[in-house]
């Protein structure tokens, strides 16, 4: 279908005119919707998984266990919880506000929402926040990525079998539609992408003072950090999991290692060892390696490549024509170097060496960078591996592990400064697709004049003095 922006505005206003209708403030009739979602991914898992590999090349197992599987998990947190997450709240009101002694918070949808999802898990990233944002009663229009086109066309033939445009829409197209649909006012914007499309999000999103919640990678990339005495061996298989994992197309994938030089060598070894046992020695040619998204991600790093190709320790090679390129991974790269400096969202893996006697420098350089989605540190040293998580700035992370922390039910996932801002999965999507509106109800006897003139004489000391009384 081809967008205008009377086209959009229309789908926007239809959604505004539905919402005011109060259909969606019905708790019970949000649970029916998302069960309606939850059968939808059961039925056309099929239809989605071969979507999901033409786009990405994602075997049937992956692409269950990193969209389609997530997306269930999701919605079956929802429907266990909704209704006491969306209870109204009691609060006793305190003897400032006597004779009026209850307060009530409603937790209300926002209304109209905007959903702009991205190619790398776009199963995951526009069901999963959409679950969220029907939890909390919006409506929702979808802005999907025009690079997995597949994908979008099997979520919107999905969508448009259980939900009318009215309530949820999916929109496809490039960047012109998703700024037609930035120009209209919604009430609530939810972005998954890079910091830099992040910034134009804000700014459009400022027009209206819209609020926004941000997903986002990062501006220089997750470190993970492996000091002398790790396993090796068990870091080294977890770290080629997740780089082989969507072939690096990741938020919370490892941008860069940074590795104690004591062990190095050893580790390095371990992590050549791990990526041929789990993906085989040419891992193009492998039909259970994802591919790049576009043969410009491809180009990018056939480039960086070829740049660093005298420090190419293992991979370095790739298929053009079926767009895979192997883990790469570059040693030995300084902690300045711009390849380190900057998210890469692809398959090369730079690592820098570091003295362990000079750990608390090197948590000061990365301190010293934008703040990463996730962080990954592995130690024997609980103690330490404690203090560097509970002090260091990032969005969530693991000690000894790797990005299963998006797993755990009750947490949330988001990130900070240039890795976003806002929180979802269960509760946290919920709260973040709803705002708190607090009412007290008052009382017509009993109300004391403490708050009214004169607040001077005799009357006045009285007043002061009983305000302090109740202040304690």
């Amino acid at each position: 279908m081809r967008y205008t922006q009377e086209k959009i505005h229309k789908i926007v206003e239809t959604q505004r005119t539905y919402f005011r209708k109060g259909e969606t403030l019905d708790v019970r009739w949000r649970i029916r919707q998302l069960k309606k979602l939850k059968q939808a991914v059961l039925d056309h898992q099929e239809n989605l998984q071969a979507a999901l590999f033409e786009d990405l090349g994602k075997s049937p197992t992956e692409a269950f266990l990193c969209d389609i599987g997530p997306v269930i998990v999701e919605i079956n947190e929802m429907l266990r919880n909704l209704k006491r997450w969306a209870r109204p709240e009691r609060h006793f009101s305190g003897l400032m506000c006597f004779p009026s002694t209850r307060t009530t918070v409603y937790k209300l949808p926002y209304g109209v929402t905007l959903l702009i999802s991205p190619f790398n898990f776009p199963v995951l990233l526009t069901l999963g926040v959409l679950a969220a944002s029907i939890s909390g009663g919006n409506t929702a229009v979808i802005k999907a990525s025009s690079k997995s086109s597949a994908s979008t066309r099997a979520l919107q033939a999905l969508l448009s079998d259980i939900f009318p445009e009215e309530y949820v829409t999916l929109i496809d197209g490039g960047h012109d539609v998703a700024d037609m649909c930035l120009a209209e006012r919604f009430d609530k914007i939810f972005y998954t992408g890079s910091p830099a499309v992040a910034k134009h999000v804000m700014e459009a999103a400022s027009r209206h003072l819209t609020p926004v919640a941000l997903e986002l990678g990062g501006e220089t990339g997750n470190w993970c950090v492996v000091r002398r005495d790790a396993d090796c061996r068990d870091a080294a298989r977890k770290i080629a999991f997740l780089k082989l994992c969507n072939a690096g197309q990741i938020c919370i994938n490892i941008n860069q290692i940074a590795v104690a030089r004591e062990i190095a060598e050893e580790f390095l070894t371990e992590l050549k060892k791990e990526f041929i046992r789990q993906i085989g020695e040419r891992p193009e040619y492998n039909p259970e390696y994802p591919k790049l998204i576009t043969g410009a991600v491809y180009e990018k790093c056939v480039r960086l490549t070829e740049q660093y190709r005298d420090r190419v320790i293992f991979g370095g090679t790739g298929d053009r024509e079926a767009c895979r390129f192997a883990p790469t991974v570059i040693y030995p790269v300084d902690e300045e170097e711009d390849i380190v400096r900057h998210e890469l969202f692809c398959p090369l893996l730079p690592v820098v060496p570091f003295d362990d006697a000079e750990i608390d420098r090197m948590m000061d350089v990365i301190a010293s960078r934008e703040h990463p989605l996730a962080m990954y540190v592995f130690t024997s040293d609980r103690r330490w591996a404690e203090r560097v998580m509970s002090t260091q700035q990032y969005g969530g992370g693991c000690i000894n592990e790797v990005c299963i922390h998006m797993m755990v039910r009750g947490v949330p996932f988001n990130g900070t400064g240039h890795s976003g801002m806002g929180a979802y999965h269960g509760e946290w999507g919920f709260r973040e697709f709803t705002h708190p509106q607090t009412v007290l109800k008052g009382r017509t006897r009993l109300n004391l004049p403490l708050r009214e003139h004169p607040y001077s004489g005799e009357s006045g000391k009285r007043k002061n003095a009983l305000l302090r009384l109740f202040e304690k």
